[in-house]
């Protein structure tokens, strides 16, 4: 069962997994206590997938991205919402998808300019003039975000994930430098493009790894909503889907 809370002036949606599958797979008996305790609470407090203490083997963990913005490029345009879904983890030698894909964050933002393009406005459907006032303020939004990352990931290393990568990673990276009080947790260069990854799984060029050039095997069984969380989990069941197809081995295609 996933408790899913909305609170639309606020910007925030959160949700809760109240199974214990990625728990039970992730960490040792001895946490099972916080763990329970962890599955009551919200976002705030974050049960490690890797213990923090010491001996703890360092692992990626995996985490898909995606924006939703008023223009191209941040800075001179604004992040309005983002979305960040728990969708792995992999040790180097066995990749481990979450039981769901209930450990998320998701944050709508106040603009940090005045200008827009009413195209960007049109594919997301975000009310800017709402969101100048109910927006969440970039610096908390960005540094509970990096906290949340942070917490979940433990001793493991934090991994950004999208498709493709270079629009939301150049968003949330700035926006993590520029207005995060920890900066942000991915480093400047901990993070995987989903696209291509695919083109070089299935041995063809970048330009042809669309997402519509996905076989049914690899795709999720979500809908494309340009809701950022919505698109985040729908990413991330992607990705998972990826990291274990073994790939066309040069058969035609």
């Amino acid at each position: 069962m996933v408790a899913r809370i909305s609170i639309i002036n606020m910007g925030l949606r959160v949700k809760v997994n109240s199974g214990l599958s990625l728990g039970e797979m992730l960490v040792s008996s001895d946490n099972m206590g916080t763990i329970v305790e962890h599955l009551r609470g919200s976002e705030k407090e974050q049960v490690p997938l890797v213990s923090t203490g010491g001996g703890a083997a360092a692992l990626d963990v995996y985490f898909s991205a995606d924006v939703e913005t008023d223009g191209p490029i941040p800075g001179p345009f604004s992040m309005l919402s983002f979305g960040l879904v728990l969708a792995g983890t992999f040790d180097g030698n066995t990749f481990s998808r979450p039981g769901d894909y209930a450990q998320s964050f998701y944050r709508e933002l106040r603009p940090i300019s005045d200008e827009f393009q009413i195209d960007a406005l049109k594919v997301n459907g975000l009310d800017r003039e709402r969101l100048q006032s109910e927006g969440v303020l970039p610096t908390t939004a960005m540094t509970e975000a990096a906290k949340w990352v942070s917490a979940l990931a433990g001793t493991g290393r934090p991994i950004l994930v999208a498709y493709p990568l270079s629009f939301d990673w150049s968003f949330l990276y700035w926006y993590f430098i520029r207005f995060s009080k920890d900066g942000s947790p991915f480093n400047h260069s901990q993070c995987f493009d989903i696209k291509t990854a695919f083109a070089v799984k299935a041995h063809i060029p970048i330009a042809s790894a669309g997402r519509r050039r996905l076989m049914p095997g690899l795709r999720s069984n979500g809908v494309h909503t340009h809701n950022a969380l919505d698109d985040a989990m729908e990413q991330a069941q992607v990705f998972a889907n990826l990291f274990e197809w073994d790939g066309n081995h040069g058969e035609d295609h």
